[in-house]
C-alpha cells in the first residue's frame, strides 16, 4: 500500500511541474573592439580568438598635442593607402611577394601600413 501511495504521489507531483522554456541567448552582434561609445571607460580587445574587455584606469584629460595630431593624421594615411593596395590586384601582388621575403610582419595588412607610413 505504501508503494502504491508513493507511485501516486510521485505522479501527482510530476503532473504539477511545468515544464522550463528552453532559450538561445543570441549577442547583439558578433564582434566589437575599441570603445563602444566616446563617454565609455570599457575598452574591448580581441587577441586570437578570445575576447579581451578592460578599464581605462588613466583616461586621458588634455587635449592632443599638435605632433599627436600630426602623427595620427599620418597614420589615417598610410591606413587609406593601404585600404587602396588591397583593392588593387597588381599593387596587392606586388607587396605579397615582397611580404613573403620578409619576417618581422605576421600580417600582410600590418606590412603594408609600416611600408606607407616610411613613406609618408
Amino acid at each position: 500500500m505504501a508503494t502504491a501511495i508513493t507511485a501516486t504521489v510521485a505522479h501527482r507531483l510530476t503532473q504539477n511541474i511545468k515544464k522550463m522554456s528552453k532559450i538561445k541567448l543570441e549577442t547583439p552582434f558578433k564582434a566589437f573592439r575599441g570603445k563602444i561609445c566616446s563617454h565609455s571607460d570599457i575598452i574591448y580587445a580581441k587577441r586570437g580568438k578570445t575576447l579581451y574587455t578592460t578599464q581605462i584606469c588613466n583616461p586621458r584629460t588634455k587635449p592632443f598635442s599638435a605632433e599627436e595630431t600630426a602623427r595620427q593624421n599620418k597614420f589615417s594615411l598610410a591606413v587609406a593607402a593601404t585600404n587602396t593596395i588591397l583593392a588593387d590586384a597588381e599593387q596587392r601582388a606586388t607587396y605579397e611577394a615582397a611580404f613573403k621575403k620578409q619576417d618581422k610582419y605576421s600580417t600582410l595588412r600590418g606590412y603594408i601600413i609600416a611600408q606607407e607610413y616610411a613613406k609618408l
